[in-house]
């Protein structure tokens, strides 16, 4: 066979191996040994079956065969062949002594005539022999002569030859022939033994092999199970972190286990991070930037990473961290759901041990189910914020309705009244912030829940607070919201009311009442739509829109150092003021009809009549409450009145003073005169009719007509 296809050991015997005496009966031609006799020679045959049997290792077996061989037989060269039949090459090549490597094709070699004759073969002399040419030369370089070569094959297998050589021709008889056959059978069964241990060997390393891989498969795919298992029963993302990150450590052998999320477009934050035998360089909460560094790599391209973090040319804190713990490699890998990259999964070793290809592999699994847990942590979280809302809503929407007011429409046409609506219509499309003013009780709530109703925020929330109503300590919480344990007897969350009408409209009724501590904080709500709760660091976003009330001069107050400049400036924005109801009395008949009725339903009372002089009454009295005034009083009215006529008493009001004349007071008939006159010329003298006086007076057309044929009223020519 050639030489390149054989593992070739080759073993000299010489002064380590045998005494000196042995050595030189090979390597010195000129000294002939004794002959041994027959007893000698099974002696010789006796201790090399026991040496034999005492090796496993073929290197060492074939040492020792070399050495006893050479007590037995004269030789100067002894090869031992195992030959591959399926392969048909030479499977290992052991050479003593003379014999030259092999380097012969296949067809010139003993071993392969021996092997597939299972005869053993001798050649007396190298000149005689002429069936391997080129292996005969290789021989007479070396001095070989004599050759006497023989099968090792067992009653199970073949295995190869044994081949011993001379310098002597003619060097071995038929007696030696038959003894070195007896010499190879022994051969044979040790080399099978240790062939057969070394199979057997190789199977148990293959077996421990195949079941420490089982094992680690196991232990993976109990690491999948438990992921998946927690993704199910943890809803909450720092819990599902905890139960994993240590079976992660332990499956993957690794130190270190974080979780790395978007902070902001530039920085990336630990969130999670699981590292037992940290040395404090790496710590929860701690950013990293984006630019420059693995995490923030695998980030952006939503590619894995994995390898040795070593120095970076750009260097950071976070890079100079991992150094400082340790750590010699790692694999990031980017935590992706529903095709957007939520954070990335880290992990870090300090042992000298790269995370492998089928490392990786596995943990884009385990990165994958972690993502899937995220996922459903944000929307759990979107869900349950969601609820906290709602239910914030639904408690703020039950106290409105049981302090609103009992009346939800503007009620009266005149123009007064007509030039805030037209403001209110020009300001309800933006998101301009609006500032009403106006006296207590004119309605300016109502002015505000018409800038929301026009807007494209009528569908969201409308939330309202009474700045006075609230004490300055609580105010701020009232507004912004704290966490729980923010103060003494915050036991809960709670939401603020910018938070609460995010989307929709903030109205903040007597606003000059807020103290000027907490005035800029509001100010920073209207300009950088941001705020935190009391007891938080974490900054939210609002898009409120906000309309203020009040009924103070703020300028003023402006003035006196009593409220903020650039508050009043950023709330001055648009202001519209509502006129008080003594600039409107053309409108106090239709809000009384609207009262009465309203409360009359309420009572369930029916109010068919409102007596002239009873409304003349009403419309020339003052009215310093303004609406709310007339409210009440009607209110009072209806649960006086027994009948349909509305009664109202008079004597609880204080008439309005004329300026006519300070001793001559106007009666009820001219003031009835005078008004019904002044609705008459609103109308064009249009009596009947949905823009009629008579509507705008409260009263039935037939009743206006009688009115104004009693006092004698008729229209101007001019008209």
């Amino acid at each position: 066979m050639g030489a390149n296809t054989a593992q070739k050991t080759i073993i000299t015997i010489g002064e380590d191996s045998a005494p000196r005496n042995q050595a030189d009966s090979i390597s010195s031609p000129s000294q002939t040994p004794p002959e041994p006799s027959l007893a000698d020679r099974y002696e010789a045959v006796l201790r090399m079956s026991q040496a034999m049997a005492a090796h496993r290792n073929l290197d060492e077996l074939f040492c020792g065969l070399a050495r006893e061989l050479s007590q037995v037989v004269r030789s100067d060269g002894i090869r031992v062949i195992q030959y591959d039949e399926v392969q048909s090459k030479v499977e290992r090549s052991f050479e003593a002594g003379r014999f030259p490597p092999l380097d012969c094709p296949p067809e010139e070699t003993m071993s392969s005539w021996v092997y597939r004759h299972q005869e053993p073969l001798v050649i007396s002399s190298d000149d005689r022999e002429t069936r391997f040419p080129g292996l005969m030369d290789q021989l007479k370089k070396c001095g070989i002569q004599s050759v006497c070569a023989l099968p090792l094959s067992t009653i199970h297998r073949r295995i190869g030859g044994l081949f011993i050589g001379s310098e002597d021709p003619n060097a071995y008889s038929e007696d030696e022939v038959r003894f070195l056959s007896l010499v190879a059978n022994q051969v044979a069964v040790a080399i099978d033994d240790a062939l057969n241990w070394e199979v057997s060997r190789l199977a148990q390393a293959e077996l421990v092999q195949k079941q420490d891989e089982f094992q680690r498969e196991r232990d993976r795919l109990k690491l999948l199970l438990d992921v998946n298992n927690n993704v199910i029963s943890n809803l909450e993302l720092r819990d599902l972190f905890a139960s994993i990150s240590a079976s992660v450590r332990r499956v993957m052998q690794c130190d270190a286990v974080a979780v790395h999320l978007p902070h902001s477009d530039e920085q990336l934050r630990i969130y999670a991070l699981d590292f037992p035998e940290s040395k404090g360089f790496m710590q929860e909460e701690a950013l990293i930037p984006i630019k420059d560094t693995g995490p923030g790599r695998v980030f952006r391209t939503g590619q894995p990473l994995a390898g040795s973090p070593g120095p970076h040319p750009s260097s950071n804190e976070h890079c100079d961290a991992v150094i400082h713990e340790g750590l010699r490699f790692g694999c990031l890998l980017p935590l992706v759901s529903r095709n957007r990259i939520l954070g990335v999964l880290a992990l870090g070793r300090r042992q000298d041990k790269p995370f492998t290809y089928d490392d990786v592999d596995f943990l884009v699994q385990v990165a994958g189910q972690v993502a899937i847990a995220m996922d459903n942590a944000f929307a759990y979280g979107q869900i349950a914020d969601l609820r906290d809302k709602l239910a914030e809503e639904k408690l703020y929407l039950e106290d409105e309705i049981r302090s609103q007011m009992n009346f939800n429409e503007i009620v009266g046409s005149g123009p007064a009244l007509r030039r805030v609506l037209q403001q209110v219509e020009t300001v309800a499309p933006t998101d301009s912030a609006v500032l009403i003013l106006g006296e207590t009780g004119t309605g300016k709530e109502l002015i505000a829940r018409a800038i929301h109703n026009l807007s494209r925020r009528k569908d969201r929330s409308f939330v309202k607070l009474n700045c006075a109503a609230i004490p300055t300590g609580l105010l701020e919480s009232e507004l912004f919201g704290h966490e729980k344990g923010a103060f003494t007897g915050a036991i809960t969350q709670r939401i603020g009311r910018f938070e609460l009408a995010n989307g929709g409209t903030a109205f903040l009724d007597e606003i000059g009442e807020i103290p000027l501590e907490l005035q800029p904080k509001l100010l920073r709500v209207l300009q950088e739509r941001e705020f935190e709760r009391l007891g938080s660091t974490r900054t939210l976003r609002t898009d409120a829109r906000l309309v203020a009330a009040t009924n103070r001069d703020l300028a003023a107050m402006v003035e006196d150092q009593k409220f903020r400049a650039d508050l009043f400036y950023r709330l001055n924005v648009f202001p519209v003021r509502v006129p008080p109801l003594r600039e409107r009395s053309e409108d106090i008949p239709l809000l009384v009809r609207h009262f009465a009725q309203q409360f009359a339903r309420r009572s369930n009372k029916a109010i068919e009549t409102i007596p002239s002089e009873i409304m003349n009454s009403l419309v020339g009295y003052h009215w310093p409450g303004n609406v709310r005034e007339l409210q009440n009083v009607i209110e009072r009215a209806v649960i006086l009145s027994t009948g349909p006529v509305l009664r109202v008493p008079l004597s609880d009001l204080k008439k309005r003073e004329l300026g006519a004349s300070p001793s001559k007071s106007e009666t009820l008939e001219e003031a009835e005169r005078k008004h019904i006159l002044a609705a008459l010329r609103e109308t064009n003298w249009v009596v009947g009719g949905p823009n009629g006086a008579a509507i705008r007076l409260g009263m039935n057309r037939s009743t206006l007509q009688f009115r104004i044929k009693k006092m004698g009223i008729s229209r101007p020519l001019a008209q």
